[in-house]
């Protein structure tokens, strides 16, 4: 697997991912862009929109008939939140050039699919259509609405948001449903413009060919960009102190079972050389199946129904989540904190730190193997301007010492405790 990264224009880089592993080639394109309350729910809204028709192709069905002559093909919006870095556009998934049954080319027509559906979008009036604006407003409204639904990730995206009330981390992906409501045609057309002027530009590829044919093949995408404006520059979030009191916020819906979502502080990021450490430590307190908080505040106390901790890559914070009984909430939390102390003051055998260190490799050699996953590394490595690779960031995990990961426990503060439960 051979990993190349071009900057093509100042602003526009492409990841090319050459290998023989998958039948299917997966290309990639990103408006990156600062994560903001204003516009948040704007930059959401516009792969959407693009989706429903270009230039060329006017409509879903039309869009549709174009990718089933690429062996059906996809070609799908994306909104992701890397750090504090909102990353909208397409993701698609293309039989590779290699399996083809007369040995067409695919990745040509597919990039300039892609690019028809970036660059040329079906309008009227000079701006979006109307009627797709409002039909795909009303659909990010309700995804928006929907999130309350799984109650698990609720409480950590509302954990997340109380915790970093003053900070862009604290902006959810989709925005907020307040702004989605103001959005209208002309709106969106002028933030589209924006991005297509100022918006960092990443393009991604995973398959056989070569670098410099999948270069010539994004042509399209780059030479239809406006080359006015200056791009955005990387973005690195400032890391922030915890409060010297842990924020606690409490909320009641009709739930049967308590969210306890509990965010610390972790004074380290994945731009930090003691990153690989703060993994190790997440393994051993909560991210394995192996770890502190499941054989002990789950299995042997049986004081969660579940229980686990997880890392933001991209951001200084790390969560834990779990699911309670009402009345037991306190005794909860306490066996929480009491664990992590035991990270803290290296109360951990050597059979639970390999344990801990064979998932977080594994884990990261396993993303060689499914071009999804690759796919969303490489794109989070890109926004945050890395180049190391997962297998890179394993071998670092395997020298990582007993000391080290006590250290960056140490590093551990609880910043903000948000609890879930039930009406009166």
């Amino acid at each position: 697997m051979k990993v190349t990264q071009i900057t093509l224009r100042p602003g526009v880089h492409l990841t090319a991912v050459q290998t023989r592993k998958f039948k299917s080639s997966m290309l990639g394109a990103a408006f990156l862009a600062p994560l903001t309350e204003g516009e948040a729910a704007l930059n959401a809204l516009v792969p959407m929109v693009l989706r429903r028709g270009t230039a060329e192709h006017p409509d879903l069905e039309s869009l549709s008939a174009a990718l089933d002559e690429l062996y059906g093909g996809t070609l799908e919006p994306m909104v992701r939140k890397k750090g504090e870095t909102q990353c909208v556009g397409f993701v698609g998934s293309f039989l590779d050039d290699a399996y083809t049954l007369a040995g067409e080319r695919v990745l040509e027509p597919a990039a300039e699919l892609l690019a028809e559906l970036l660059l040329r979008p079906y309008t009227q009036d000079g701006a979006f259509c109307p009627d797709y604006t409002r039909q795909e407003r009303g659909n990010l409204i309700d995804r928006i609405k929907a999130q309350v639904n799984d109650k698990r990730q609720y409480a950590q995206l509302r954990v997340v948001a109380e915790m970093c009330g003053e900070e862009p981390f604290g902006v959810d992906r989709l925005g907020s449903e307040a702004a989605a409501r103001d959005i209208d045609a002309a709106l969106l057309w002028a933030q589209y413009q924006k991005l297509l002027r100022s918006a960092r530009v990443e393009l991604y590829y995973c398959g056989s060919a070569a670098p410099e044919r999948v270069q010539a093949a994004f042509a399209p995408v780059v030479e239809g960009l406006p080359r006015e404006g200056e791009r955005m520059a990387l973005v690195r979030p400032a890391k922030r102190a915890a409060p010297r009191k842990p924020r606690r916020v409490e909320e009641q819906l009709d739930v049967t079972q308590g969210k306890l979502a509990m965010g610390f502080r972790t004074n380290a990021d994945a731009w930090d050389g003691q990153y690989p450490a703060l993994a190790l430590v997440n393994a051993i307190y909560g991210g394995t199946t192996t770890s502190k908080l499941f054989l002990n505040v789950r299995e042997r106390l049986s004081l969660c129904y579940y229980a686990s901790s997880g890392l933001m890559k991209y951001k200084d914070v790390m969560l834990v989540s779990s699911g309670v009984e009402f009345d037991k909430v306190g005794q909860a939390e306490g066996e929480i904190l009491s664990q992590l102390y035991k990270c803290q003051t290296g109360d951990f055998s050597d059979d639970e730190l390999e344990w801990a260190r064979r998932s977080v490799v594994s884990t990261l050699l396993t993303t060689l193997d499914a071009q999804s996953r690759l796919e969303d590394y490489w794109l989070g490595q890109a926004a945050a301007g890395l180049t190391e690779g997962p297998d890179q960031l394993a071998a670092r995990v395997e020298q990582v010492t007993r000391e080290e990961a006590v250290a960056a426990a140490q590093d551990l503060i609880l910043d903000t405790v948000y609890f879930l439960k039930g009406r009166d």
